[in-house]
């Protein structure tokens, strides 16, 4: 069994600074106004038209320029993430993977941490060295970082830590347990629970980025997915300009 952490990776290759993605969105844009002739090469122009959209709720045109993205996560943000109507998804499937595989999965099953838990051992300055040096070797065998690095009294602090894992331990045995029996995985996944650890490819223009992005990073939306697409959020701000300025 493993214990990871949520993580995402950008998929769609971004140009330097965002200019040639603003481009598309340019070029799009100016069509409806025959003004293609104001085009300059440096990317200036795209700034300004972009900038002008956004300002004008002329968001429209910003589905002419897309991003797919793949998260790491649990199957309980995946749930929120299919929520979202115009987008598509590829995401790994409980049904066809057997996690009992020993050759593909080698690992076993691998757990996501929820946000909650690792923000309340960062928190904590007298056991955060020591649940660093866990969550370092649960990355591959966390029934060995358990035995090693924590022990009740270590975590008792943390409120429901001890019983979360132990429930992990137990989806993971009696799935085995199913499969040992000849169950197929799409019967013996009837065990396993929302932070079971899913792969998921999501494809949206960036119209629709926005409006996951402000959705999912609001105050009130859930911590895992909340501290997940923030932190895109911010990569998103670094590589592209303007387009998700606004958002936090």
């Amino acid at each position: 069994m493993r214990i990871i952490l949520p993580s995402f990776e950008i998929l769609t290759p971004i140009s330097d600074d965002g200019i040639e993605e603003l481009k598309q969105i340019e070029r799009a844009a100016r069509t409806c106004y025959k003004s293609e002739g104001k085009i300059t090469e440096d990317g200036e122009s795209a700034k300004k038209v972009v900038s002008m959209l956004i300002s004008k709720g002329h968001e429209a045109m910003l589905e002419h320029s897309q991003l797919s993205v793949k998260f790491i996560t649990d199957r309980g943000v995946s749930h929120e993430l299919v929520r979202h109507r115009l987008c598509s998804f590829a995401q790994e499937s409980t049904r066809w993977c057997d996690y009992a595989n020993g050759g593909k999965f080698e690992g076993g099953l691998t757990f996501i941490l929820p946000y909650e838990f690792n923000a309340a051992f960062m928190k904590n300055n007298d056991i955060r060295d020591e649940f660093s040096a866990f969550m370092q070797v649960a990355e591959t065998d966390a029934r060995t970082a358990y035995s090693k690095f924590l022990r009740f009294e270590t975590i008792k602090d943390i409120s429901g830590f001890n019983e979360w894992l132990g429930a992990m331990f137990r989806a993971e045995e009696y799935y085995k347990f199913m499969r040992q029996k000849n169950c197929t995985p799409q019967l013996a996944r009837s065990v396993l629970p929302n932070s079971l650890k899913t792969e998921i490819v999501v494809t949206a223009n960036y119209r629709e980025w926005q409006n996951i992005l402000k959705l999912r990073t609001a105050p009130d939306a859930h911590p895992d997915i909340r501290s997940l697409m923030t932190e895109l959020l911010k990569e998103l701000q670094k590589r592209i300009p303007l387009i998700f300025d606004d958002i936090l």
